[in-house]
């Protein structure tokens, strides 16, 4: 899966960490740790990446529905995008220098006009307004792309960045087209992808700063199974305080966007169920889940109505469910990671991202939109210290899930991999390796992450998000599979694939037995167990 002390409550994610102290610079040149941990260099830059990257989405979005709504906060909103793009600054400047930050936010400043522009081309509906914007967003791809595949060396290549960019506008603007179209269902499926897209992001351009600067970061890898679970649970945890913060306003709004609203939060608990259920098994993940909703999301829902209704019973009453609820589910996280996050370290967390949401649903009561985005901020930016926190006991408790597969090519040294379907944890030449995500079967087919089983097997992979199109190199061959297609390229040629490639918990799945084979590796399937063997071919 793209899955204390009082100290973890403050937001532990800060610029800084992208600046190696001395002591670290020092040790520039140190292996990768034999222990794995979500707290390295390279993966606090992915997660800083994660923070800036996934607010900036929300917010770019939240801005364009408030001033198409006319809400009292939008210039708020708007004012509130223009920070995070100057947040992005410090650490454009702790890489490539401040004439580096410049250039980049001359670029990336400079384009977020286009969401009060669109917005009003739409309310006007004016095609030459919408195309003014279009023709603004393609030179803000163009330029900004040039900028990172100069500033990285050409590991981020120019092209590459520049069709991210372009997937990552259209997703904004789709979901506020499917908003003031009334299609609302629609426009937060999108926006929780779009959401998603950004963490895709951070993991592509992160990894490209490692590589072009790999002593800066001790040698450490962004990608690692333990960065990825890091990442994953930021994701959730930010998706979750934004769409808390947005169903409550719009509730309180009697907004017809509400009951989508809560739709995409039932999507979110699914994804956390899901991720917890990797780790825990699936009656962790529905103990999770009874905990989740009843005091908690059931809660906010609550809350609204009593304060709409101005009945201060009722509204203490649900208020107070929210403390029990930090109670419970500390108690819970404390339980799973069997103290490797302590109990009331987890409880005061809890209760205090649950008065950060109820802290921005009292300002936008108030009316106070200053106070609101500055509160929003720092509750967006806290879920990043749960992810981080919470990945770290995890990983620490089941460290032998965690482990990095090999990332040189297979030799004939390696001689079996053993995978078992809803196992995270592989197993080459005996030995315990992580995956990212556990390998699972639909109508009769078996399959497995992509980026997993081609490190195992020794080949390189490559994303292209505009075109949906995943490439593995392995020696001369090249396969090309595309997302929602069951045909595959081999070397040019186009053969059935045996079944369609899809994205799941943010990684590309592919047929177990195609690409097995295609890389020259023999498959033995084991119903006893549900484990797959591979076997290298002789």
């Amino acid at each position: 899966m793209k899955m204390y002390s009082r100290k973890w409550l403050a937001p532990v994610l800060s610029l800084s960490l992208l600046v190696p102290t001395i002591a670290e610079a020092s040790a520039a040149n140190a292996a990768a740790p034999a222990v794995p941990t979500a707290d390295t260099p390279a993966v606090e830059l992915r997660a800083t990446f994660d923070y800036l990257l996934s607010e900036h989405f929300a917010l770019a979005v939240d801005a364009m529905i408030k001033k198409y709504d006319h809400s009292f906060d939008a210039a708020a909103a708007q004012s509130a995008l223009e920070k995070n793009a100057k947040d992005m600054v410090p650490a454009i400047a702790s890489l490539y220098g401040e004439d580096g930050a410049k250039a980049f936010d001359a670029i990336f400043s400079s384009h977020l006009s286009y969401t009060k522009d669109y917005v009003t081309a739409v309310e006007m509906n004016s095609t030459a307004d919408k195309a003014a914007v279009a023709a603004e967003i393609e030179k803000f791809a163009i330029d900004l792309g040039n900028f990172l595949g100069t500033a990285t060396g050409g590991k981020l290549p120019a092209a590459a960045a520049q069709d991210v960019l372009r997937t990552h506008e259209q997703q904004v603007k789709e979901v506020f087209d499917d908003y003031a179209a009334g299609d609302y269902k629609d426009a937060m499926m999108k926006y929780r992808e779009g959401l998603s897209f950004m963490f895709d992001i951070s993991d592509a351009l992160s990894g490209a700063i490692v590589a072009q600067m790999p002593g800066k970061f001790m040698n450490t890898r962004p990608d690692t199974p333990a960065g990825d679970l890091r990442s994953a649970l930021d994701y959730l945890a930010a998706e979750h305080y934004a769409l808390a913060v947005l169903s409550m306003q719009k509730g309180f709004d009697k907004s017809p966007a509400y009951p989508a609203i809560l739709m995409a939060e039932g999507g979110n608990t699914d994804g956390f169920t899901a991720a917890v259920a990797s780790i825990y098994g699936k009656a962790g993940g529905e103990a999770f889940k009874q905990v989740w909703l009843g005091d908690h999301i059931n809660a906010q829902d609550e809350i609204v109505q009593a304060t709409l209704k101005g009945d201060a019973a009722p509204i203490a009453a649900a208020r107070a469910k929210l403390g029990k609820f930090a109670v419970d589910f500390g108690t819970f996280l404390g339980a799973a990671t069997e103290g490797y996050l302590p109990a009331s370290a987890a409880t005061a967390a809890v209760a205090e991202h649950e008065l950060l949401v109820l802290e921005a649903f009292d300002l936008y009561n108030a009316k106070d939109a200053s106070g609101l985005y500055a509160s929003y901020d720092k509750g967006y930016s806290f879920m990043f210290g749960v992810g981080k926190a919470l990945g770290g006991a995890i990983v620490a408790q089941k460290p032998a899930m965690f482990q990095t597969m090999p990332t040189k090519p297979a030799t004939p040294s390696v001689k079996s991999i053993w995978l078992q379907i809803n196992n995270r944890t592989a197993k080459v030449d005996g030995q315990p390796a992580a995956m990212d995500v556990a390998p699972s079967t639909m109508k009769g087919t078996t399959y497995v992450s992509l980026r997993t089983l081609t490190t195992a097997l020794g080949a390189n992979i490559a994303w292209t998000p505009a075109k949906g199109e995943v490439t593995v190199t392995a020696g001369s061959d090249r396969i090309v599979f595309w997302i929602g297609n069951e045909i595959a390229q081999v070397n040019g040629k186009n053969v059935h694939a045996g079944a369609k490639s899809f994205i799941k918990e943010g990684r590309t799945q592919v047929p177990l037995r195609f690409i097995a084979e295609l890389l020259g590796w023999d498959l033995n399937w084991n119903a006893a167990d549900w484990s797959i063997s591979l076997t290298k071919s002789m």
